[in-house]
């Protein structure tokens, strides 16, 4: 065989670990491998070494750890802004229908179901209003819309608003729009419904902000029955302060305001920002209201939608998933719930919907994540009598009505922003990838001097005793195997010329001169070349 050839030589030393040793920029491995036999000084630098290394890696490993643990941090701040973007105000009067907008056709559809009235008992109930009994022959529709109910004998705005102000200018019923909830008819002031502009706040206090002046209306509330549990025995109205993106929820978040009092409330605004998982739970994705008849999940948040919708916010989700339960277990929608399926009759209304709905809210059984962003406004309230004694008679003179009227049924709401300055609550990662890699690279530094161009430094060693050993080994194999071949095959050939050549009738040529032979019989001699290697 040839003698290894120079470039395998040269590549040879690049693989050796007291070369590498001597050229690493690893602190303490010139120590460890260093020319020479096995000595105490260098036991005690290898020991040195291992501890070090041993440690590193242990703080490695809990770095590693805790960044995985994905921690966050909650920041509050607070912040000035010039222009603030006014809430939407979502007003609904308690009583959710008119008595005097009742008609027997009504009570036969709805009576049961919102006011507990028995059949029998219905012209009973016509006689306390003040209206005539049904005529006899009384035929009731053949159908009956919830909603054209509510539409038609719920309360008017043009009726209750008595005088209205946004940041001093005049405003009225057509700064507002009707939207439905749980308590009815219900109208919103600053909505953005229709691609209208949103109003916004240049200054800050009393007086710069939305200013109304209602008239309640306790002459068209409804006379209490029977207590069938969503009665109301309140007066006033319920008021909601919400983000033009939410649905107004004001059942459950709506806070009272009292007749015969001016309320002054005042806001702050806050911004919220929360992270998706792995750090926190948030989510982003608009939700479809409509009935799944397969739900994977009856329980659980309804899926995203597939066509356009309003951005995500917790009260939205809450309504789909509610709306999707409703619909699951009755087959219909109340009427202020979203989606395409069909709104429930009084019927469904008394037997199915209502308790279904009530059930759902005190098992809380709606699992709706935080949105990624919000906002909400923080509230302060405080209240003066309406009217003194010195503006009863203006009152009455300017609005018709008796001064006992004024009293019992007039109330002044003003809302507005405290200042112009709004806080932010925002999640942040504790932890960051580049706080994770400081940390590591000083780690790196302090146990063992190293640094990333170290790191390099070893691959690329590792990458030398790959090439070295490993293919290294797998080529010179490959190699003699070849040699071993190619010599089989000269024998082969050298063996075979001798049999032809014994076979000839021709003269034979002479026998060239033979480093070693062997005589094999007397006819022949095979002559074998020995090549030193």
């Amino acid at each position: 065989m040839k003698p290894p050839s120079g470039p395998e030589e040269a590549r040879q030393p690049a693989s050796d670990i007291r070369v590498f040793a001597s050229s690493c920029t690893l602190h303490g491995l010139g120590h460890v491998f260093g020319p020479g036999g096995l000595t105490l000084r260098r036991g005690l630098w290898a020991a040195a070494v291992l501890l070090s290394v041993a440690a590193f890696l242990y703080q490695v490993a809990g770095r590693v750890s805790y960044y995985r643990e994905f921690h966050h941090q909650t920041t509050m701040d607070e912040r000035e802004s010039h222009e603030l973007t006014f809430p939407a105000i979502t007003l609904c009067n308690l009583n959710p229908l008119r008595r005097s907008h009742l008609t027997p056709n009504d009570l036969h559809w709805a009576g049961p179901a919102l006011l507990g009235l028995d059949p029998p008992e219905h012209a009973a109930f016509l006689r306390a209003l003040g209206r005539p009994p049904a005529p006899p022959g009384f035929m009731p529709s053949p159908t009956f819309d919830m909603t054209q109910l509510y539409t038609r004998a719920g309360h008017s705005l043009d009726d209750m608003l008595l005088d209205c102000r946004y940041r001093g200018q005049l405003c009225g019923p057509e700064n507002f729009t009707a939207v439905f909830t749980r308590m009815g008819q219900c109208y919103m002031f600053n909505s953005g419904a229709n691609g209208a502009e949103l109003l916004t706040i240049t200054k800050g206090g009393a007086g710069n902000g939305l200013e109304i002046m209602m008239d309640v209306q306790q002459e068209e509330y409804l006379p209490v029955w029977k207590d069938t549990g969503n009665t109301p025995f309140e007066v006033g109205i319920r008021v909601q302060i919400h983000n033009q993106e939410e649905p107004p929820i004001i059942d459950q978040l709506g806070f009272g305001v009292a007749p015969g009092y001016q309320t002054f409330v005042s806001c702050q605004k806050q911004q919220l920002s929360f992270l998706p998982p792995p750090w926190g739970d948030c989510s982003s994705v608009s939700l479809d209201p409509d009935f799944d008849p397969e739900p994977s999940d009856p329980l659980g948040p309804p899926s995203p939608s597939s066509s356009s919708s309003p951005p995500y916010s917790l009260m939205g989700c809450r309504l789909a998933c509610e709306t999707r339960y409703v619909a699951r277990k009755c087959g219909c929608r109340m009427m202020h719930m979203p989606g395409s399926a069909p709104v429930c009759s009084p019927q469904q209304y008394k037997d199915c919907a209502n308790p279904t709905l009530d059930a759902m809210l005190r098992k809380d059984v709606c699992a709706c994540p935080n949105p990624c962003a919000s906002t909400r406004y923080a509230k302060e309230l405080s209240m003066v009598q309406i009217p003194s004694r010195a503006a009863a008679r203006y009152l009455a003179r300017k609005f018709n009505h008796s001064e006992a009227y004024i009293r019992e049924n007039v109330l002044v709401l003003d809302i507005f922003f405290e200042a112009l300055n709004y806080e932010t609550v925002e999640q942040k990662k504790a932890y960051e990838v580049s706080e994770l890699l400081g940390d590591i690279g000083g780690q790196m530094g302090l146990f063992i001097g190293a640094s990333l161009l170290t790191i390099l430094e070893i691959l690329d060693y590792l990458s030398e005793v790959f090439l070295d050993r490993v293919l290294g080994y797998f080529w010179n194999r490959r190699r003699s195997q070849r040699h071993s071949s190619t010599n089989l095959l000269q024998e082969g050939l050298g063996s075979h010329r001798t049999q032809v050549s014994h076979l000839s009738l021709g003269p034979r040529p002479p026998t060239p001169p033979c480093a070693v032979t062997k005589t094999l019989s007397a006819s022949h001699r095979t002559c074998y070349l020995v090549t030193r290697l």
